[in-house]
């Protein structure tokens, strides 16, 4: 399947400081099914647990903040740990680093299809997070160890390609088997791809370390990064119960606060940090990591709340939700090498100001879409839109985060680029959570108090404000009340819905004032003097 690479060995193992001559093809061939196929494992997971969460809200019961937690107990260990996944396979072998994040994430796969209440899968997902913070930084990693510089671009081109069509598929595939058999094929459907995996891994990849001396990991940086984090997601997740204004919530949010401000000393003061904060000082390398965390947080948080509008509002089957998006997955795909193309013809500052603009405007046409029109009048488009302005914008910000720093730093910056975009989506579906949570029970409020109801049908209204769209209609009313009832829960919902996508509008808007104001030149400030100390 894949031809004309080779793989440097070293009888098994590859140092990154040797000089090794190339060995056979059938490496590099296995070395690309590995990582291929591991990193689309990460892909479709997180792409078919959105489409996944509807269905598991009305099954387990599950308010908002449940399913919220189901996303972000995730999202939280893969953002704190993803850099120290990193610097692990540099330390102890890629591959093995590798497939031990392979390895967890199989067996929290398997927690998550048989968790029996929402509690476990909660917790059985943040196993699934170490296990991604390992899995994730690993596929690059080995694919740049096993080939050499003049084929290393192809087999990365062809990594993309390939997991671009498995992220794409993926949703389809697990929309179908959620509607047809349950919403624990979403979780299931990992395993036989990573039996596969580690079949690989273990008898046909030879393992790749750094030759360099060893250096202590930051592991007292990735604490406090992640109960930092943690302890603001938790608050942040939590008011949408207790209310913003809870003294346990302001106090757990300060906590979070501070905890952060003292990641930022340790990371001053340690002699190898996990995030050198010498980097920030280059311009360029710092307003393109703001875009990325403006960016992905309007992406992650549109892909978060969209399932919930096409299951629960336009009656979309889960195989329906889940293939709504290829048209992005394939824009993605079809267009990447037209859009690194427009780094050399225009650099990258200009489409990281018109890619974000563009992204904006389908993120606008998710907001206007009419309820009664059909997919190709309203989703489409929007979707449409949106990938074009992402694909515009992924390849020039990826080539302005390497170019920003000097080459032996370029690692780093890139591991510390991708910390923010997973970042981005945890902070934005915690916030927005919020205020979508707000607008359905201020709107709910209003349209309620024009109907004629009986003070138990409000109060039984009220409680159930938490799981939004999934309101349970109660039982007590008569058909006509029942029929008024479930226009305004679903009029309440979508008017929410919509003040969430214009604001991610305003997002990704910011994220082109940044490209505007702080990316330089073309996008290539290389700050050839770093103060970093070695890395």
């Amino acid at each position: 399947m894949f031809t004309g690479f080779k793989s440097p060995c070293d009888e098994g193992v590859i140092k990154a400081a040797a000089s090794v001559e190339p060995c056979s093809k059938q490496v590099g061939r296995w070395v690309l099914a590995a990582t291929i196929i591991g990193s689309s494992i990460v892909f479709i997971d997180g792409a078919v647990v959105n489409v996944a969460l509807p269905v598991l809200q009305q099954q387990l019961n599950a308010t908002i903040t449940d399913v919220q937690w189901v996303v972000e107990a995730y999202a939280l260990f893969l953002a704190a740990l993803i850099l120290v996944g990193g610097a692990l396979g540099d330390h102890f072998g890629r591959r093995r680093i590798f497939a031990l994040g392979i390895a967890i994430f199989g067996a929290a796969s398997v927690y998550c299809g048989l968790a029996s209440s929402v509690s476990h899968l909660i917790f059985a997902r943040a196993i699934q997070g170490v296990g991604g913070a390992l899995l994730v930084p690993g596929s690059l990693a080995i694919i740049s160890a096993f080939f050499p510089g003049e084929q290393r671009g192809r087999a990365i081109g062809l990594w993309s390609g390939f997991t671009s069509v498995t992220a794409g598929l993926g949703p389809a595939l697990g929309g179908w088997l959620i509607g047809h058999f349950s919403w624990r094929w979403a979780f299931f459907i990992n395993v036989p791809l990573v039996i596969g995996v580690l079949a690989i891994l273990l008898f046909r990849v030879p393992e790749s370390k750094d030759a360099r001396e060893k250096r202590n990991l930051d592991w007292l940086g990735a604490a406090a990064a992640t109960i930092g984090l943690g302890t603001v997601v938790y608050a942040l997740v939590e008011s949408n119960i207790r209310g913003l204004g809870d003294p346990f919530i302001l106090a757990a949010m300060a906590a979070g606060v501070l905890i952060l401000a003292g990641f930022i000393v340790i990371e001053h003061f340690s002699s190898h940090p996990m995030m050198p904060l010498q980097l920030f000082r280059s311009w360029t390398f710092t307003g393109a990591n703001l875009l990325t965390l403006m960016l992905y947080a309007a992406l992650s948080a549109a892909f978060f709340f969209l399932p919930f509008y096409l299951i629960q509002i336009r009656h979309y089957s889960t195989t329906a939700a889940g293939s709504a998006l290829i048209p992005f997955i394939l824009i993605m795909f079809a267009l990447s090498r037209w859009a690194g193309g427009l780094i050399n013809q225009y650099g990258a500052k200009l489409p990281l100001i018109v890619g974000p603009v563009i992204a904006s405007a389908g993120l606008g046409l998710f907001a206007v879409s009419p309820n009664e029109s059909g997919y190709w009048k309203s989703v489409f488009p929007a979707v449409t839109v949106l990938g074009l302005g992402m694909v515009i914008s992924v390849a020039p910000l990826t080539t302005t985060v390497m170019n920003s720093v000097s080459v032996e730093f370029s690692g780093i910056a890139s591991g510390i680029n991708n910390a923010v975009s997973r970042t981005a989506g945890l902070l934005a579906i915690a916030v927005l959570s919020i205020v979508i949570l707000n607008t359905y029970g201020t709107n709910l409020d209003r349209r309620m108090a024009a109907l004629n109801l009986s003070e138990e049908t409000k109060a039984m209204m009220d409680q159930q404000k938490i799981k939004l769209a999934a309101t349970e209609i109660p039982a007590v009313v008569d058909p006509s009340e029942r029929s008024k009832l479930i226009e305004v829960r679903d009029g309440s919902f979508v008017s929410a819905y919509r003040s969430v996508m214009y604001i991610l509008m305003g997002l990704a808007l910011c994220a082109a004032a940044f490209a505007l104001f702080m990316i330089k030149g073309n996008g290539s400030e290389v700050r050839k003097k770093q103060s970093t100390p070695e890395l």
